[in-house]
Order: C-alpha cells, then structure tokens, then sequence
C-alpha cells in the first residue's frame, strides 16, 4: 500500500478548512486533500478546533445487506442494493446524532467509508483502484419503521445528523482488511473484518459507476456487519476502524419543534 497519511476539516470561527494532521498538529491546506492542495502554513493544535466529516462530498452512496452476517434468513443479492443520504445528514466526531421526536426506533450502523479521489463513470474493478483516496467511518443512522413504511428511505435514512463521517480520513490503507467494531455505551455490539464484504470495494465502485457518476470527495457507506439495535437517548455509540481511529457520537432526543 502506499504511504499513509491523515486528513481532517475542521470548523475555526465560523469558517472551514481542510489540514494533513502530523501528530497532535493539523497543517492547514488550500483545498481538500483529494483537489491536489498545497500547505498554506497555517498550523493548529488538534484539540484547538472542532472536528467536522473529513470530506464534503457531492453524494453520499450506501449499500445495504453487504456482510453475510447482517442478512439474517435473507439470501445474499445478486447484485449491490445502493441508497443514499443527502450530504445534510453529515455530522463529524464528537458531534450530536439527534433523534426526531417522532422517531420510533432509531439503530446504529458502523460501517467503512470510503472516499473518492477521481471522477468515476463506468470504470473498470482495475480502474476502480486508482479511484479510491482513503478511508474513514461512517455511521449510517436508520429509523427502522419508516424504513419498512415510507414510500422510500429518505427520511429513515437521511434526516439531519444521521450520517456521522470521521474522524480521520487516512490514505494507504488495505481497504480490504480491517478490523470493524461498534459499541454503545462500551459494549460491544458489531465486531467483523471488511474481508467479509460480499461485495468488495472495487467491484462496488465499478457497479456504481455504471449508473451514477463519482466525483472526488464522494463518499461510499460499504454496509454494516451483524445485527443493530435501537438507541436512545443519552448513548453513547463509538465506531472503530483499524488504522483510522473511532468515531464517536452522542445520542440526543430532540424536540418536537426540530421535528415539525
């Protein structure tokens, strides 16, 4: 794999910016890290700024029922079965997953992301591999009654904050083998290896790319592992990925006047 390196943005004053961390220490950049930027020798301690999603992608691809243990009795697809979030849902480390107040059961969903590099339309697996920037985490956020009785998954999937991303994006990573691990309050409640995708990630790239074009900075959810279980109020829900860190939310009932 070839050398590895750490992305963030991040929020400072009301402004945002992308840096290559080194250490505790972020050098700010001039563009996103998959635009070709340069250091614009601006410097900040990590703890100095808040953490937001690592990219800001045009589009967010996720695929479902992608690891053999999250299908149950289900039989395996013949083919990947994509949806999407809106770029809106995105939260960042350590920020806020808000539950709507008319929300009846909202689970969690660890998963690797990764993010693109190159513009991709009907790509080749092979080429596929040279589309691919790095990785991060994703928490695919899912309110399961209106995923079974809404006329489609917009709502169930993609209201605010239901996409948590970060919080590192991290290049050279053996995408095809790591080790995935969700826990809610400290107990463990998904634990596999992306070695288990049904799909894998070149061949998702391919496939999606037939359909629908991928644009630097977008942003694939992989599918989650094993089983998923309803969240409430006050937990406190961490995805670890080997190699790029965890991603932590809390969880925030909110208020009827955000529902409405």
């Amino acid at each position: 794999m070839n050398q590895q390196q750490v992305f963030v943005r991040y929020e400072l004053d009301g402004k945002t910016y992308f840096a290559e961390k080194e250490g505790d220490i972020l050098h700010q950049l001039n563009a996103a890290p998959y635009n070709a930027p340069a250091r614009t020798g601006t410097q900040h301690k990590v703890n100095s700024v808040q953490l937001l999603a690592p990219a800001a992608p045009s589009k967010i691809v996720c695929i479902g029922l992608n690891y053999k243990s999250h299908l149950g009795e289900r039989p395996a697809l013949e083919y990947p079965g994509m949806f999407a979030k809106y770029p809106s849902a995105l939260v960042g480390n350590e920020q806020n997953v808000i539950i709507p107040s008319d929300a009846k059961s909202v689970h969690y969903e660890g998963e690797m992301v990764i993010i693109l590099g190159k513009h991709a339309s009907h790509v080749s697996e092979e080429e596929a591999k040279t589309c691919i920037f790095g990785v991060t985490i994703g928490n695919d956020i899912s309110e399961r009654v209106w995923q079974q009785n809404d006329l489609q998954w917009l709502r169930a999937k993609s209201s605010d904050t239901f996409a948590p991303m970060g919080p590192y994006l991290v290049t050279g990573l053996d995408y095809g083998n790591l080790e995935l691990e969700t826990r809610v309050n400290g107990e463990v409640r998904q634990a596999s290896n992306t070695n288990l995708l049904i799909f894998n990630v070149p061949f998702l790239i391919s496939y999606i790319s037939r359909y629908i074009t991928l644009n630097p900075g977008d942003a694939i959810y992989t599918g989650t592992p094993g089983t998923t279980q309803k969240m409430v109020d006050g937990d406190v829900v961490e995805v670890e990925l080997s190699g790029v860190g965890v991603l932590r939310n809390q969880i925030v009932k909110g208020s009827a006047q955000q529902s409405s």
